[in-house]
């Protein structure tokens, strides 16, 4: 590590600089004379900058010989400027509060400083007055506030983030980037919420770039990129904490308590260290999920001989009597499903997670030029929807990076490794509870026997087999028995899932990437160069991948260059052009180019409008390349070449197959999938036709973008407008593979699947079909009766693909149609005394899932917070409550729906 280091600060001596000039003072409010924190403060037409303090100090150093300018900005208050006449000053800035956020400065658009409303393409912002202010339960929560964004709701402590369409709870089209981190599971491919994510009270800004932004971010920038700032030790120090707690309200669940707790502690020992830690704590109860429809059929109850609940598991193990009875006529030819096991039976739903992070900042020079260590750690437990329904229990994962940069340039490099302590599948528990007391070949037995015998004496067909599912479920497991429980403890510590439902994982990525501006070399352009470096190391012991003889390792890298040019009078013209180069190991190469024009009118230069272009790819994910994973309702096998003979499973024949000459037991390797299957529509249709899916590769976008943000006397407007063209799509397609016979022979493969002798397998492919998106968002907001802010901005997403001519190709768009949301609320109606109220409607829309497809019904919800802000104990209280309406709602099929939470916070110190 040492040798690392003096590499880095020999590599980047060159830009090392002593300062002869020092610039010092506070920044305060207008209204209240209270210090501003977390201001940025920078020379015009340079690099060099600082930021406040807590108590809103600063200091500059710089080469530079006044007079030269001093630029304040925040997020809130209207841009002031000083000239700097002479070394060494001290001074006092008073910032207005701001009638306008388009001079907030982004960083996330350009990887450079610059004003929102020159940003060439769309940005969302959330600063600390927002977080101070938001309705919502906590900031995570607060973003769905913003236009454009979605927030899938899948536990208590998991919601996923998306923008533009394509959503499901694994989300591999977004990235979530904390402190320059991927805060992606290693082993999921995709942030868990901000379960193992930032504390509230150490988060400094937020960014949000909806859309592709490959051209600088890389591989998985598709459908946007969550950026999260914290705070420096060296700008906030002292003793911040927030105590939260409450109750949640939903009709299943009932009324249960919860809080929420956090502390941050920054310390600057002088101009060249500082340090900080944090930690967080969250506890409470998990929305229930008990949602009985059946998952496949519409109207099915469990009075129905295959009914598959959808939260109920245990009953997706099912058989054509019929055939298991080697064709016995008394016999009728249905599918009869075993009795399964609510979910509210196979959880506790606790809802937990613990964050901790800490950090060392080193300034050698006291200037710009900053070394650091970070480290973070996090373990909770939360639900899971993706194939199936999982338990995530005593999850964990940690990052490590170190980290040199300055307003120039940055090298950085991290490890992020996540353990999947006692996670299970909820579904494979219910049937392996049911196997652990009876194994399938007997029930299913025992069901056909007593069908028979009640058959030959008289009963009716329903009759019948009500007394068959009777006689089989005798001497049944009932939840909470000893036996229960017994089978239950077993089979979660158990990772094979033919007998347990066990998750194991270890796995691990290591990243690096490093960025330099040459803006302060010359005036004529600003130019940027970089690149990043990423291996994969995965390590699940053959439980999720196909990993069992060791772990699976690849690697990828990229480099990029950016150019950033004003022209015309006034520079009103700016040019932004990037393009970047990826390589995967498994795919060849990508280049995205990015291409913008943003041009600022008026004769105050209040209006801003761009267009921009750009193409975006997505590298199949870790699973969609290695999985191995029997899911119950399907086989998943990913497509690297490398995976589909690693993959074996053996399969039982059926009486009816063994009587063509079949064996008994037959293998099927994961190649099969790909190579030797029937689509599932053409089955359906009783015109069994040949699958031949094709190896996934790379999916690819063309986002075109037109946008505007401007200044009608007190009104803001932003808003714009996006069309995307998808190639490769990414997605899956079930397919049915024949345990014997060749597809195409017209002889044994089709007596297999006569015989019920197939399986179901997932496959990962890309669709020859267009996939193409639009849409677009507005909002406006302005401030009435004096001091109110008052907000609304509406956002409209479209999917352009025809899914009957592609029965079995699966988007999972997910997105509604319509989305409106509105916000009111006053920071100091009267001496310290604050509200806000966030109301949003979701337009209805169809999910589609590996779990399951269903309506998501239209809904509304209102969140409502009143706070009291006391200076001079440095603390404010707040009390708030979302879904005030108390109607519980679901933004997915198959998860719990969301109910009412109600809560009282006190926060203190340097929020």
């Amino acid at each position: 590590m040492k040798s690392i280091l003096l590499t880095l600060m020999a590599f980047f001596a060159f830009a090392i600089t002593y300062a002869q000039t020092q610039v010092s003072g506070k920044v305060v409010d207008a209204v209240n004379n209270e210090p501003i924190p977390g201001v940025n403060v920078k020379i015009i037409g340079g690099s060099t900058g600082a930021s406040t303090d807590f108590d809103g100090l600063f200091s500059v150093n710089t080469t530079a010989t006044p007079p030269f300018t001093l630029e304040f900005t925040s997020v809130g208050y209207d841009r002031n400027t000083y000239e700097v006449t002479n070394a060494d000053e001290e001074i006092t800035i008073v910032l207005q509060e701001s009638q306008t956020t388009l001079d907030e400065v982004v960083v996330s658009a350009s990887r450079t400083p610059e004003r929102i409303f020159e940003s060439p393409v769309t940005v969302e912002t959330m600063s600390l007055k927002d977080i101070k202010n938001t309705a919502s339960p906590d900031f995570y929560d607060g973003l769905e506030n913003l236009k454009g964004v979605d927030i899938n709701t899948n536990s208590l402590t998991f919601k996923s983030i998306n923008t533009r369409g394509f959503s499901t709870f694994s989300n591999t089209r977004f990235m979530q980037l904390v402190d320059g981190m991927d805060n992606s599971a290693p082993a999921l491919n995709f942030p868990l919420g901000n379960l193992l994510g930032m504390t509230e009270t150490d988060v400094h800004s937020i960014e949000l770039l909806p859309g592709a932004s490959s051209a600088l971010y890389g591989a998985n920038a598709f459908n946007g990129i969550l950026f999260m700032t914290s705070k420096n030790p060296f700008d906030f120090h002292g003793v911040s904490a927030s105590v939260k707690a409450g109750v949640t309200s939903q009709d299943v669940a009932g009324t249960n308590f919860f809080y929420d707790v956090s502390a941050r502690y920054g310390v600057k020992f002088n101009e060249k260290i500082a340090a900080k830690i944090n930690i967080g704590y969250l506890k409470g109860t998990d929305w229930h999920a008990d949602n009985m429809v059946d998952r496949f059929i519409k109207g099915n109850t469990r009075e129905d001989y295959n009914y598959d609940g959808l939260n109920v598991y245990g009953d997706e193990v099912s058989t054509n009597i019929r055939a298991a009875s080697g064709g016995l006529g008394i016999i009728p030819d249905v599918v009869v499903s075993r009795t399964g096991y609510r979910e509210t039976t196979l959880t506790n739903y606790n809802a937990e997670s613990f964050k901790a992070d800490w950090g060392v900042y080193i300034r050698p020079w006291e200037n710009d030029i900053e070394f650091s260590y970070v480290g973070k750690y996090g373990s909770g437990n939360t639900i899971y929807q993706g194939t199936n329904r999982y338990n995530i229990k005593n999850f964990n994962m940690q990052q490590h990076k170190i980290e040199v940069r300055s307003n120039n340039f940055f090298v950085r490099g991290y490890v992020v490794a996540d353990d999947a302590g006692d996670s299970y599948d909820m579904v494979f528990t219910g049937v392996n509870i049911n196997r652990r007391w009876k194994s399938d070949r007997q029930w299913f037995g025992e069901y056909i026997n007593t069908f028979a015998g009640a058959t030959l004496g008289g009963a009716t067909e329903d009759e019948a087999h009500k007394a068959a599912r009777a006689a089989a479920d005798t001497g049944r497991f009932e939840p909470g028995s000893p036996e229960f429980k017994n089978a239950f403890n077993e089979i979660i510590k158990d990772p094979d899932f033919s007998t347990g439902s066990k998750f194991q994982d270890e796995s691990k990525f290591y990243h690096g990437d490093a960025n330099y501006n040459f803006s302060h070399l010359w005036d004529w352009a600003d130019i940027q160069v970089g690149g990043s470096y990423r291996m994969y190391e995965l390590n699940s012991k053959g439980s999720i991948y196909t990993d069992k003889d060791g772990p699976i390792d690849y690697s990828e890298y990229g480099a990029y260059t950016q150019l950033q040019k004003k022209f015309l009078a006034e520079e009103r013209l700016k040019l932004t052009a990037s393009v970047r180069y990826d390589k995967s190991e498994l795919f060849d190469g990508f280049f995205s180019p990015r291409l913008s024009l943003g041009y600022t009118a008026g004769e105050t230069q209040n209006h801003n409008f761009r267009g921009s272009i750009q193409t975006g790819f997505r590298n199949p994910t870790t699973q969609d390349l290695f999985i191995g994973l029997d899911a119950g309702a399907a086989v998943l096998v990913g497509a690297a070449k490398t995976n589909l003979d690693r993959d074996v499973r053996t399969y039982d024949v059926s009486q009816s197959g063994q009587n063509l000459g079949v064996p008994a037991q037959v293998n099927v390797v994961g190649r099969q999938a790909y190579e030797n299957s029937f689509t599932v529509s053409s089955v359906q249709a009783g015109a069994p036709q040949a699958s031949n899916i094709n190896l996934v590769k790379p999916e690819q976008v063309t986002s075109f973008e037109l946008g505007y943000r401007g200044k009608f006397n007190r009104v803001i407007v932003d808003l714009n407008a996006y069309y995307n063209k998808y190639k490769d799509f990414i997605s899956n397609e079930n397919v049915l593979v024949p345990l014997y016979g060749t597809v195409g022979d017209n002889a044994l493969s089709l007596a297999a699947l006569q015989f019920g002798d197939f399986e179901v397998y997932q496959t990962y492919t890309n669709s020859d079909a267009d996939v193409n998106s639009y849409g677009g968002s507005i909002s406006l907001s302005t401030k009435v009766f004096g001091n109110y802010d008052i907000s609304g901005n509406y956002t409209y997403a479209k999917q352009d693909f025809d899914q009957e001519k592609y029965p079995d190709f699966r988007t999972s768009f997910n997105t509604p149609e319509h989305k409106v949301k509105m916000m009111f609320g006053n920071a100091n109606v009267y001496e310290n005394l604050g509200f806000n109220i966030a109301w949003r409607w979701s337009d209805a829309y169809f999910w589609q899932g590996t779990f399951g497809d269903g309506d998501v019904p239209a809904y509304h919800t209102m969140d409502a917070q009143v706070n009291y802000a006391m200076p001079s104990l440095k603390s404010t209280i707040k009390v708030g409550a979302s879904n005030i309406f108390g109607q519980d709602y679901f933004t997915a099929f198959g998860t719990g729906f969301v109910g009412s939470q109600y809560y009282v916070s006190w926060v203190v110190g340097n929020f």
